[in-house]
């Protein structure tokens, strides 16, 4: 009777640090933005978080949260609230990763409290996404960035990531839409009505001009990119007195 006694204690415990780690494991990633650097996370749990003292990695660079420039919110995170900082550890837009941890353990799986890869598998922290049990090993975001978790907080994997570019609304007639994003060859772009006389502009990221068109009765047209880098573009279409800037990834 003593052994089965100390048995159910033992399982008690185990219960108790199990929902003790849960409770502890409440914050995760919730958007990625690679082009700006832009991280956000959200509290799913039931109390206020200070998320200060954690830490975003893409190896071989890291940051603690405390020393970047908060964008919005507070890194006192209260339950159901988020905050976005910026980081500085190099996210690429085409292929990256980035762990959040509770310390600088990036090498610990106890330390890991979120993982997400996009572009290709194999980064450097997927095996200790995969040993915490939040990630499964040869899976990776393929989706466009900015990224954006769609889970309910304790929902793990890349089918849980999703692109957080968004869907536009046509709201009047110098609105547009991308008919693809990313593009190869060619940028497709579908006007909500026809466009009398218009300009269409392409930027990179940094600024620099890239082409121009001008359009004239035109429900629809199209930008040659054949000759563009690989990365993040805006295009701007300025009509009817109306102007609009959409990102769009050339790959």
């Amino acid at each position: 009777m003593k052994k089965i006694y100390e048995i159910k204690n033992m399982l008690t415990i185990m219960l108790i640090s199990f929902s003790f780690i849960t409770v502890q494991s409440q914050v995760r990633l919730k958007k990625v933005d690679p082009s700006n650097g832009a991280v956000t996370l959200h509290n799913y749990g039931g109390s206020t978080v200070n998320v200060g003292s954690y830490w975003i990695c893409n190896f071989p660079d890291y940051d603690e949260l405390s020393s970047l420039s908060v964008t919005q919110g507070s890194l006192n995170l209260a339950a159901g609230a988020e905050v976005t900082v910026t980081s500085t550890i190099g996210l690429q837009v085409g292929d990256s990763e980035l762990g959040l941890y509770n310390s600088s353990s990036f090498g610990s799986s106890t330390a890991m409290q979120d993982y997400v890869q996009w572009g290709s598998a194999g980064h450097q922290r997927e095996v200790v996404a995969v040993n915490k049990g939040i990630w499964s090993a040869g899976t990776f975001v393929s989706a466009t960035p900015p990224l954006e978790y769609t889970g309910n907080g304790s929902q793990n994997g890349s089918q849980f990531w999703g692109s957080a570019l968004g869907i536009d609304e046509f709201n009047s007639v110098g609105n547009f839409r991308l008919i693809q994003n990313p593009v190869e060859n060619n940028l497709f772009l579908e006007f909500a009505g026809v466009v009398d006389q218009g300009e269409i502009i392409v930027h990179n990221i940094l600024g620099v001009f890239m082409t121009s068109k001008t359009i004239e009765s035109e429900s629809s047209t199209n930008i040659n990119t054949s000759n563009f880098s690989k990365g993040i573009y805006f295009v701007t279409v300025n009509s009817n007195d109306a102007t609009q800037t959409k990102r769009f990834i050339k790959k």
